[in-house]
């Protein structure tokens, strides 16, 4: 996957975040974020300011999903966040905010968030590499990963929403057959 070229004034975030780019001349890109401050469990970190953020309905490998049909891009530092099974971090659409998870954040901790908490579907899926006791392996979405298996995450409404219609479908299809 070819790397987002930034076109927002960089760093976005000085006081909050600090990414780190992969080494020049490395075979693959990649970056993370660390968290420059420390903060309580399920305080504010970032809010989705729009502008620099943008709402399309064309997801992509770079956006964010907001509702069943549209999705965020962040324009911002905040693209930079990695993908974990046990994120320190949540992103909530709904509020349109970034808070702390229920650890709270250390200055020097790797920021990431769990991307099935804001994704149906995903246009690029991944092995994760978290390496965290509840790695789920495989992430491509909430949908593949099912409603069992997401019991316990914190998931945007939207998700909820999408689970809740899948498993009625499941039931009606099921019903429909017998």
């Amino acid at each position: 996957m070819a790397p987002v070229i930034p076109h927002w004034k960089q760093p976005s975030h000085p006081e909050i975040q600090e990414v780190i780019h992969s080494s020049q001349g490395s075979d693959s890109y990649s970056t993370k974020s660390i968290s420059r401050i420390n903060l309580a469990p399920f305080s504010r970190f970032a809010s989705f300011e729009f502008p620099p953020s943008t709402i399309t309905s064309q997801p992509t490998y770079a956006t964010v999903q907001l509702d069943a049909k549209s999705h965020m891009n962040l324009n911002s530092d905040l693209l930079y966040i990695n993908h974990s099974c046990e994120p320190s971090l949540i992103f909530d659409v709904t509020a349109r905010e970034v808070r702390t998870g229920p650890e709270g954040l250390k200055v020097g901790q790797e920021l990431t968030f769990f991307y099935p908490s804001t994704e149906w579907t995903m246009v690029q899926s991944f092995d994760c590499t978290c390496g965290t006791p509840s790695c789920l392996g495989r992430i491509s979405g909430a949908r593949d990963i099912g409603s069992t298996r997401l019991s316990g995450y914190w998931l945007n409404s939207h998700i909820r929403e999408l689970l809740e219609a899948e498993q009625q479908k499941q039931k009606q299809q099921f019903t429909d057959k017998n």
